[in-house]
């Protein structure tokens, strides 16, 4: 495929820097988002002659593209980054989205399924295994009219594992990324697909010329993959041999934007506000800051902190469990029913327990992000115990911001256990009496201490902030 285009170095993703809201008037609003891709493409420079290639998610966003010459979205609502959103079949987005991507490759990665029930590979699946593909194709196709030649390509995620060997075959000139930002699953959980779409997951990536991954583990269970699915020594040993190099990118906080961000005035005003429900004076708090996703381990946490007023009664009303826990994937059946399961253990904690003065869980799930900001300043204890994690930002913006050192509780099953490990609190996401024990100990630990291992927990926590990561990337492909 020749290109139209002439971009020198492109990104795609399922989100993109930019999402619209379709008002009763007709008019459209337009909301800039976050991240670390934001923060690394900024990184390069206006005149850097990028081009970020996105999805439409929702009405909004496909009324934007229809109103746009080509897709490219107007610069004044992006922030001046040259954005193509693709206008994809409804259906066929929600196939590959909630179908594929969120209903199998997550599941997959993070090993969150029933085994006696599911997963079940039938027809429908199949089918969706269809839309899965032409989503990526489609990325494919716009990422070759948009490349100039010999263009560096940052494919990311998941929801994109296909593309980069379709993109290949557009356009063999192109240097091509891929990044996970997911765990890896190892051979024998990742088998439980059937063999011919494995084997197409792993050889789609492997169009690549790096693919990356955020921890050590997770590339390594990839490379294992490879071997079990494709055969011994796919990846080749040698990169210098060609093929496809293997990488291991860890993102880190931004310290400069939370720490600017977390001291501005709506902070403030929701530090007061969080002071008024925590109650009491020096009174302690353990924070946890998560979307409503099966992996985050919401559940256990709490029933967690349940087991810790039942062995530590000395606790009571003397610790609130602060706890955010924001909706998300709500167009799925098992994350609604996750998200009611949470508020009802909360309730029940709060009944058995709570007295006139003290409400043993604040639970908010109400995305706030200056509310969030204001919990992380506050938080003596830091909970972060999924069953399974890329690599837990919260884990690492915490530290940063927190005002007076806080103690992190971290599952040895975020990838940010690799680098954060030594100086938290590690637990099994699965023990609930461990993480009440080590509740109890953070909770216990001296001043000093906690202040202590807080710096080394912020030091490591920003030793590749998201510019420097994404420069990373493109220096891998010699961009």
């Amino acid at each position: 495929m020749a290109s139209t285009g002439g971009a020198e170095v492109l990104v795609a993703s399922n989100r993109g820097p930019v999402s619209y809201d379709l008002r009763e008037d007709g008019s459209l609003h337009a909301r800039r988002g976050g991240g670390g891709l934001v923060s690394g493409l900024s990184a390069i420079g206006p005149d850097a002659n990028a081009v970020w290639v996105c999805a439409a998610l929702g009405d909004g966003d496909r009324e934007a593209v229809r109103r746009a010459a080509g897709g490219r979205l107007p610069a004044g609502d992006t922030g001046g980054q040259q954005v193509r959103m693709l206008d994809i079949d409804a259906d066929v987005f929600s196939d590959a989205y909630n179908g594929i991507a969120n209903s199998v490759l997550w599941f997959v990665h993070h090993m969150l399924y029933q085994t006696p029930l599911e997963p079940v590979f039938d027809a429908e699946f199949r089918r969706q295994w269809g839309s899965y593909q032409a989503y990526n194709r489609a990325f494919a196709e716009a990422l070759a009219q948009e490349a100039a030649e010999g263009a560096v390509v940052v494919i990311q995620d998941y929801h994109l594992a296909l593309a980069p060997r379709m993109l290949r075959r557009l356009r063999p000139d192109l240097r091509i990324g891929h990044f996970s930002h997911t765990p890896w699953a190892p051979p024998d959980y990742f088998r439980l697909l059937p063999d011919d779409i494995a084997a197409e997951l792993l050889s789609g990536i492997l169009g690549a010329d790096h693919a990356a991954f955020l921890t050590r583990r997770w590339a390594d269970a990839f490379v294992d993959c490879c071997h079990t699915v494709l055969g011994p020594g796919i990846p080749a040993a040698d990169p210098s041999s060609g093929g496809t190099r293997i990488g291991v990118h860890g993102l880190g906080a931004d310290a400069d934007f939370l720490r600017k961000r977390s001291h501005e005035p709506d902070v403030d005003e929701r530090m007061r506000a969080l002071r008024e429900e925590i109650g009491g004076d020096g009174r302690k708090t353990v924070v946890r800051v998560d979307r409503t996703e099966l992996s985050k381990n919401i559940v256990r946490g709490l029933l967690a902190y349940r087991q810790l007023l039942d062995d530590h009664p000395e606790w009571r009303e003397r610790v609130v469990h602060v706890a955010f826990a924001y909706p998300s994937r709500q167009d799925l059946s098992v994350y609604r029913d996750y998200t009611a399961e949470v508020q009802r253990v909360a309730d029940e904690i709060n009944s058995a327990y709570g007295t006139a003065g003290w409400t043993p869980v604040v639970l908010h799930v109400k995305d706030d992000f200056a509310r969030s900001l204001a919990a992380y300043r506050l938080a003596d204890v830091a909970l972060v115990n999924p069953i399974r994690d890329g690599m837990n930002l919260v884990a690492k913006e915490i530290p940063v911001v927190s005002d007076e050192g806080c103690v992190l509780v971290l599952s040895r099953e975020a990838g940010a256990y690799e680098e954060l490990g030594e100086d938290a609190v590690v637990v099994n996401p699965y023990d609930i009496g461990g993480t009440a024990e080590a509740l109890a100990r953070a909770l216990a630990m001296p001043a000093e201490e906690r202040a202590e291992r807080c710096k080394r927990l912020a030091e490591a926590a920003t030793a590749l902030p998201p510019a420097r990561w994404f420069l990373e990337q493109l220096e891998a492909l010699g961009g």
